[in-house]
């Protein structure tokens, strides 16, 4: 892609009901007065940067100075230095709380004691630029790598917060009441609650690697980026010198059970569960699927072996319905609830192509770089059943040692057409792989039932 000459500044647009004729057009009013022009970033900056505040982003550097700042700022678009805004689909709401004028414009965070409140590496894969091409390594530490040039007034914001806190679930007071598991005082507590360490993290794409972790062009992801997203940003074609994108979608939050220095020490025996969001079952305890009881089962182990002296860790996506939206999830229930012969595991992943055109878009691709960033090397307990994330983590050079599945008590009975159409797919299990006759006998209740 060749990059544009500098564009004009163009003016804002007006009213479709113009002013009399022989009248000045007046400017549009906006929360912190008239909007006068509308300065675009689908150009490089007119404006002079500021000398050394801004460097180029270059990813995989040796260290955080070379490496340089991640700045989405739309405070001053001459230190920019990436497509899109922080915050990924929050964006949008700070856009409403712009115009609704309840924020200002020109607000900039005060970072006074939001330092994390573990350390997390750096690790050798902080440096590796095809380890990690999703996040920003260095996004929990900006306030102290990148002190020099906040100083000097660049907008620099956190892309990573570590924090601490107690988790509280009913399955593991059930659990504690059963027997099943006792408090330690440390990591489990004898009121039930369980002591985590936790840190979110927002999405930040290095579109070279994203793109070959897709095995496609550069051109053909930004291409796709651009018109998936009805051309809401227009750098993706227009500036090739910006690598760096801060996507408007869900990151992923951590959970941390026992000490987070021992993830990556491939000694310390590591209870792990990526778990993708799913609302409907996680929160509201839906029945249709295996979601919350998979994960609560799973923070049951990770309590465990905390409790053994490991550590547990709990990585949650957000990518509601395989990442097709909870819209499109909910007409699939539908769809499957009212086909001939009723819901049926054989059918499963069919009625969701027929709505979506995919059975899934999680694309596990990508999910690793979290890993990565906690310098994780093996993981000795995988609390999952899907082949593709099993896939991705290995092949991004992480061991695992051993596949979990869900016990076969805690699949709620309306599950079992999910549960079993995965087996039948490949899903790892150390039971019985269902046939053709058993996947069509496999029946949910019905809409009304």
């Amino acid at each position: 892609m060749t990059e544009p000459a500098a564009a004009p500044e163009i003016a804002a647009s007006r009213p479709a009901a113009g002013p009399a004729p022989g009248t000045a057009p007046a400017p549009m009013p906006g929360p912190a007065g008239p909007v006068g022009h509308i300065r675009l970033t689908s150009h490089p900056s007119g404006g002079a940067p500021m000398a050394g505040a801004t460097p180029p982003v270059v990813w995989g550097a040796p260290d955080a100075a070379r490496r340089g700042p991640i700045v989405g700022t739309t405070l001053n678009r001459s230190h920019r230095n990436v497509i899109g805004t922080h915050s990924g689909s929050y964006g949008i709401y700070r856009a409403l709380a712009v115009a609704a004028g309840s924020l200002k414009k020109a607000h900039r965070a005060d970072l006074t004691d939001t330092s994390p409140t573990d350390i997390i590496g750096p690790h050798p894969s902080w440096f590796d630029a095809e380890r990690i091409v999703s996040l920003d390594p260095f996004g929990a530490i900006v306030a102290d790598a990148f002190r020099e040039q906040i100083a000097a007034g660049v907008d620099i914001r956190p892309t990573i917060a570590v924090t601490q806190a107690h988790i509280e679930l009913p399955e593991v007071k059930a659990a504690m009441q059963a027997g099943r598991m006792k408090a330690d005082g440390k990591v489990l507590l004898e009121n039930g609650s369980a002591v985590v360490t936790k840190a979110a993290i927002e999405p930040v794409w290095w579109l070279p690697g994203v793109a070959r972790r897709f095995g496609c062009s550069e051109a053909a992801l930004r291409r796709s980026l651009f018109e998936e997203t009805g051309g809401m940003y227009p750098e993706l074609v227009t500036r090739s010198d910006l690598e760096v994108f801060l996507p408007p979608i869900g990151g992923q939050t951590l959970y941390i059970l026992g000490d987070p220095r021992h993830l990556s020490d491939p000694g310390v025996t590591l209870t792990c569960r990526v778990h993708d969001e799913c609302n409907g079952s996680d929160v509201f305890g839906s029945d249709i699927c295996t979601c919350r009881p998979y994960l609560t089962h799973a923070i049951e182990e990770c309590i465990h072996g905390a409790q053994k002296g490991g550590v547990g860790l709990i990585v949650y996506s957000r990518k509601e319905g395989r990442a097709l939206g909870e819209v499109t999830k909910f007409l699939v229930y539908n769809a499957r609830k009212r086909q001939v012969g009723g819901d049926s595991a054989d059918k499963y992943f069919l009625r969701t192509e027929c709505v979506a055109g995919v059975q899934d878009m999680r694309f596990q691709e990508l999910m690793p770089d979290t890993l990565q960033w906690l310098g994780i090397r093996k993981i000795h307990r995988l609390v999952s059943m899907s082949n593709v994330k099993y896939d991705a983590i290995t092949r991004s050079g992480i061991e695992v040692v051993e596949r979990v599945s869900i016990p076969e008590e805690l699949v709620p009975a309306d599950a079992r057409v999910e549960i079993e159409a995965k087996l039948a797919a490949g899903y790892f299990s150390v039971g019985e792989v269902p046939g053709a006759e058993k996947l069509a006998q496999t029946k949910g209740r019905g809409l009304g039932d």
